[in-house]
């Protein structure tokens, strides 16, 4: 299990928008699997519904990219370089992510060239697909 301080020593991302708590799996330059546990203390609930909060499905897609950066970045050739959104594709959002969700994030790295990556992730509750998309990822 890879928790905050390694996944930091990976990627770039800090808080708040470090958006992936733990690795549970790693395969590098194949495969991440990670969470995030979803609190109600995450700072866009107070906007994101009053009343009704709701994780944005761009912040769900963004915890997925980090995963997928986890992937990507623990390369020995990728080490120290940063990934950047090259594409979000074929993009879903099934079910709803809301506070004392435990979301879990998988990206399963399909393609790779260079310093791209297409990865397919998808995001769960319990069981149940919360959101799924195709991420190209340019390392540089």
């Amino acid at each position: 299990m890879m928790g905050i301080k390694e996944i930091m020593e990976i990627i770039p991302h800090r808080h708040p928008f470090l958006l992936v708590d733990c690795i549970e799996e790693l395969v590098p330059g194949e495969k991440a699997v990670g969470y995030k546990c979803v609190t109600f203390d995450e700072p866009y609930f107070k906007g994101h519904f009053p009343g009704e909060p709701v994780m944005p499905g761009v912040l769900i897609i963004e915890a997925l990219a980090q995963t997928g950066a986890v992937a990507i970045l623990s390369q020995e050739d990728m080490k120290g370089k940063t990934a950047y959104f090259g594409a979000i594709n074929s993009a879903k959002f099934k079910k709803k992510v809301v506070p004392g969700d435990k979301l879990k994030l998988e990206c399963e790295i399909i393609k790779k060239k260079g310093p791209i990556g297409v990865g397919k992730a998808v995001a769960t509750v319990d069981g149940k697909v919360a959101a799924m998309a195709e991420l190209t990822f340019i390392a540089g």
